[in-house]
């Protein structure tokens, strides 16, 4: 299973599920991340600190731990 997690600043990949519970599903869901979309790793912090993405027009900081959750089509 490939993860936002997994990818590298320039690559990209299409959201296929989120697997989280309810609460952080919804805060997702309200900032853009929904199946279907493309998501994009803009950057990422040294020492496994937070990804910079985008989904659609919009710049995200996203925790390493909450990108774990989020599966992308492969």
């Amino acid at each position: 299973m490939s993860t936002l997690a997994n990818l590298k600043p320039g690559q990209s990949g299409i959201i296929q599920a989120i697997h989280s519970e309810q609460a952080l599903y919804y805060r997702l869901a309200a900032m853009g991340f929904r199946i279907g979309k493309k998501i994009e790793v803009v950057r990422s912090a040294r020492f496994a600190g937070p990804l910079h993405v985008r989904v659609g027009s919009t710049d995200i900081m996203l925790r390493r731990n909450e990108a774990q959750h989020i599966e992308l089509a492969a």
